[in-house]
């Protein structure tokens, strides 16, 4: 047998290490104040830093580091829109942006407004785990009031946190998806009301006025329910440790990374199966060849579009066909042409308008303060006839003459709405390039055909 050199041993040591170093759990040890805690090997500096947490929860970090979360100070068009808002309000926005998208980052003095995110260090850049999962208390429901512990304890869902020289931990019902404190942690950040008061983003107290928001009902799912769906497998390397019920930490939503990204393909996937089935959508026929169409929020636990909906545009494309021709269509957009510069007013469309103090039309989030909604209300009954009856939204055309026998329907939604982006670019705050990432998707789950053959009946129904 060789003697084994200097080198082999230092990484068999530390590879040794790692792996004591890791267990299934929410990573680790209670506090129990009459006992003294067990020295951590993670310093203070190193939980800061997500890579120290991929040592032991490389599904969590690989999920993460393909987020937008991970993304979320490097987005080109954020980068873009802070740059042009903190010109035009002469610095007035300040930490307004950066508050959310890179938190550790302005609480650590990283950054002061954004403006040099470029060269804060990778560790800091965007939302990362020591923010989230060190949130010990939520004090209001927009622009970001978490408080954070500085106790070095790293908190999840387990009420049995299993023990480990890493890092402290702790359960909290802040990261407890069963519990509808969780909700309000995320609700932090998706709720914004800007400088000038105005509740620019909703997404929270959508979610709180729909039918999943209620705790007291069956019906109740909270926002990690459905964005964080997990799977039963080990949470954490090492040996010997439970099997738990391992969250995933992709988050998927509406946005994409618009720039060469860690894990992008992987990310569009779940975005496109987490768009797919949220909207439903009815053809109703009459033999008058009287078209009825209904759209419908089928799954969203919030509105639809969300978030930031005054630069998110969804809308619905119909064609319709006597034999194989092609005899009428309406909301046929091109994939390159905003649907500022088509018959807007026309379409079967669905997004918030922005208005300034003048009641002009405004895009940019320091100039609006007003705004009209037209957006797919959330859910608010579980039973699927009232929400037809008084949610959907509808649009009817008469196609009398054209002796139609077949009819289609697409919902298209794009993240980013392309003259949001023009005014970017024309602004020399935005590279030209990133216009042709922004995607649009099809909704495959409210892809609906009538035919003839169907009756004069609607479909599905």
């Amino acid at each position: 047998m060789h003697r084994m050199g200097s080198v082999q041993l230092y990484f068999l040591l530390l590879g040794f290490w790692l792996f004591s170093a890791c267990d299934f759990g929410q990573s680790s040890d209670t506090i129990d104040a009459g006992v003294a805690p067990i020295p951590k090997t993670l310093s203070d500096a190193d939980l800061l830093d997500p890579k120290k947490c991929q040592q032991c929860h490389q599904q969590h970090y690989e999920e993460w580091a393909s987020s937008m979360h991970a993304y979320a100070s490097k987005d080109p068009v954020f980068l873009a829109m802070n740059q042009r808002g903190q010109r035009e309000t002469n610095g007035e926005l300040g930490s307004f942006c950066v508050q959310c998208h890179a938190p550790m980052a302005l609480r650590t003095g990283a950054t002061i407004d954004g403006l040099n995110l470029e060269t804060v260090p990778d560790h800091l850049q965007g939302v990362t785990c020591y923010f989230c999962h060190t949130v010990e208390a939520v004090n209001g429901t927009h622009n970001n009031p978490l408080q954070l512990a500085s106790d070095g304890v790293m908190r999840g869902g387990f009420s049995d946190p299993v023990e480990t020289p890493a890092h402290l931990s702790g359960y909290s019902a802040f990261h407890d998806r069963s519990e509808p404190e969780s909700a309000a942690l995320c609700g932090a950040c998706h709720d914004v009301v800007t400088p000038s008061g105005h509740h620019i983003e909703r997404t929270f107290l959508e979610w709180q006025n729909s039918v999943f928001g209620q705790a007291d009902m069956d019906s109740f799912l909270s926002c990690g329910d459905c964005h964080m769906n997990g799977r039963t497998e080990p949470i954490a390397a090492g040996p010997g440790n439970p099997v738990r019920r391992r969250h995933k930490h992709l988050m998927p939503g509406v946005d994409v990374a618009l720039t060469p990204f860690f894990g992008h393909e992987n990310h569009v996937a779940a975005v496109q199966e987490e768009l797919d089935y949220t909207v439903e959508a009815h053809l109703c026929m009459e033999e008058t060849q009287l078209l009825t169409v209904r759209l419908g929020n089928l799954t969203a636990g919030h509105a639809f579009p969300s978030g930031s909906a005054h630069d998110r545009r969804l809308w619905a494309e119909l064609r319709a066909y006597s034999g194989d021709n092609e005899v009428w269509t309406h909301g046929i957009v091109p994939e390159d042409v905003p649907l500022a510069d088509t018959a807007a007013d026309d379409l079967f469309s669905f997004f918030e308008h922005g208005f300034d103090e003048n009641g002009e039309e405004a895009f940019m989030l320091w100039e609006i303060t007003d705004s009209e909604s037209n957006v797919l209300e959330a859910p608010e009954s579980t039973d699927t006839s009232a929400v037809i009856e008084d949610q959907h939204k509808i649009k009817t055309f008469d196609l009398a003459g054209l002796n139609v026998d077949r009819i289609d329907i697409q919902v298209k939604l794009r993240p980013m709405a392309l003259h949001v982006v023009d005014s970017l670019v024309a602004s020399g705050d935005l590279d030209p390039s990133i216009r042709d990432a922004i995607p649009t998707f099809n909704l495959k789950g409210a892809e609906v055909t009538w035919t003839i053959d169907d009756g004069w009946v609607c479909v599905p129904w």
